[in-house]
């Protein structure tokens, strides 16, 4: 007897499968609708009194969009929203494929120490760019830290993968333990630099850690784009090769499961979506974590619904945070990373009390 890897499920059988993709169809419908919802809203939401719908009965009538409609409106709110999809998305997506790949329902994206090196690299720019020749300061500008992040992520993500390497052979054991030491040790130099930071350095540290949108132009945008786009593009085709991981590697080898190109894929994905998101909006957490548990446990484990529903629903509830965010203390502004914690801790807790059984603990 042969097994579809499509059809595996390392979860509760008790629903038959063809319901369950009926309900992922269903959902994906849904969360489309969500989706366009949100984005709206958010092109609505803020301190500006600006309005859509005025911006809309204007190109309507032919008339021309007022000077503050067109600023507000096209020059913020619009790449704002364009950069809460593209890190909600790239958050959730590379929470489900770690989660996958580790066998483990509490990996996030940053297992890999992504976010461990993007912080690092952050901080080090923060407090020690001004000792760069003013040449390059005046020639990066604010794209310091975003630079410094992504290329912190990336160094930290390639240094693990070397360690946990050998012989062609990557494993996910050692890569998590020497993960959980980086992030020990980029915390203990994140300290040090914290420690010798003046008030005006605190305070970047303090609101880059928490994550924000308040930042976003086109130029973030469309340096993020490319990268987050590609590893996007390219989760669909790790959905057989994660559900086949579900069973185990050895067992995922047997039913020819290129294992080793799809730790190589996924880890390369995470890195570059992640590395990328923490480099335009700092630290957002538990996207990651909460995402791929709410669909689970919607529509089951299946990686070829999980990963784009995962895509949707991160992009949703990110634009959603940022909404809070935005008018929670109008007309000032609550880093974003404040209210995922608020929504999404509660439900974390809930869902592990809900799932210890499953969950093994």
């Amino acid at each position: 007897m042969t097994t579809d890897i499509n059809d595996a499920d390392p979860s509760d059988g008790s629903a038959p499968l063809v319901d369950r993709r009926i309900r992922a169809r269903q959902l994906t419908v849904l969360l489309l609708l969500l989706l366009l919802v949100t984005s709206i809203l958010s092109l609505t939401t803020g301190a500006s009194s600006a309005s859509l719908w005025n911006a809309l009965t204007d190109l309507a009538a032919g008339r021309d969009l007022s000077t503050m409609d067109r600023v507000v409106l096209l020059d913020i709110r619009l790449p704002r929203l364009c950069m809460g999809i593209l890190v909600g998305a790239s958050l959730a997506v590379s929470g489900a494929v770690m989660q996958g790949l580790f066998r483990n329902p509490l990996a996030d994206p940053g297992i890999v120490g992504v976010s461990a090196g993007a912080g690092l690299a952050a901080i080090c720019a923060i407090v020690l760019g001004s000792l760069l020749p003013s040449a390059i300061q005046q020639f990066l500008g604010t794209a310091l830290v975003p630079i410094a992040a992504f290329l912190g992520g990336w160094g930290s993500t390639i240094l693990l993968y070397r360690v946990s390497t050998r012989g062609g052979q990557t494993s996910v054991a050692t890569m998590l333990l020497a993960g959980i030491a980086l992030g020990a040790l980029a915390g203990a130099a994140s300290g040090v630099l914290v420690y010798y930071s003046d008030d005006s350095q605190l305070r970047d540290l303090t609101f880059w850690g928490m994550g924000s949108l308040a930042g976003a132009t086109w130029t973030k945008v469309l340096a993020a784009l490319p990268i987050i786009g590609l590893a996007l593009a390219a989760a669909p085709f790790l959905a057989r090769g994660l559900n086949g991981m579900a069973l185990g590697e050895a067992a995922a080898g047997h039913i020819g499961i290129a294992v080793q190109r799809v730790k190589n894929t996924a880890i390369l994905s995470v890195a570059g979506a992640t590395g990328a998101a923490v480099a335009v909006s700092g630290g957002i957490g538990f996207i990651g974590i909460v995402v791929p548990h709410l669909l689970r446990l919607a529509t089951g484990p299946d990686h070829h619904s999980l990963l784009p529903n995962a895509a949707l629903l991160g992009a949703s509830l990110l634009l959603g945070a940022d909404m809070i965010a935005r008018v929670v203390v109008a007309p000032a502004e609550l880093p974003i990373g404040i209210i995922t914690a608020i929504l999404g801790a509660p439900v974390f807790l809930w869902i592990l009390l809900n799932r210890r059984g499953n969950l093994g603990l």
